[in-house]
């Protein structure tokens, strides 16, 4: 995703790579919660060795313990529970993050050879305008040939009824 992200153009490279930062540094706060809750699970088992061994002397540990130790437990596993939802959370944006940027990627490749058709269609007009304009000039220069022909014959028919009409 960091390569992708850097490879885009800068206005929207400064944006994700923002969001990405944002992301690493969740996931890495997620890990160390994660380590830290699965390290409670294990000092969990110590303690409950050390109560199972105490228990053996049962009329001692009083209830008001007992329902502490309840509570503790059924925080732990509700933060555990918290951990796994934000991990799937997690999961589930990273594949959407990458969905988008697939999407950008592919978005970006449409424009790029729209901009290139579009470059080819430019230079064709081009050349088609000055194919045109020979052809407008050659055109006009035929007009003019044809113009100066018909008056040249116009005047020599002029000058031969003159010569024929006036013997």
């Amino acid at each position: 995703m960091d390569l992708e992200a850097r490879s885009l153009q800068p206005n929207v490279k400064a944006v994700l790579l923002a969001k990405l930062r944002e992301y690493k540094s969740d996931l890495n706060n997620l890990k160390s919660e994660h380590k830290r809750l699965a390290s409670a699970n294990s000092n969990q088992a110590a303690r409950d060795d050390l109560l199972e061994s105490g228990m053996a002397d049962a009329m001692s540990v009083s209830a008001n313990q007992r329902g502490q130790l309840m509570m503790s437990t059924e925080r732990l596993n509700e933060s555990s529970d918290r951990i796994k939802e934000s991990r799937r959370t997690m999961l589930e944006t990273e594949e959407l993050g990458v969905s988008i940027l697939q999407d950008l990627h592919q978005q970006r490749q449409s424009l790029l050879h729209a901009n290139d058709t579009l470059h080819g269609v430019d230079d064709n007009i081009s050349k088609s305008k000055k194919i045109l304009t020979n052809m407008s000039r050659r055109m006009s220069r035929n007009k003019w040939i044809i113009s100066s022909i018909i008056v040249v014959l116009v005047v020599a028919i002029a000058l031969i009824l003159y010569f024929k009409l006036s013997k």
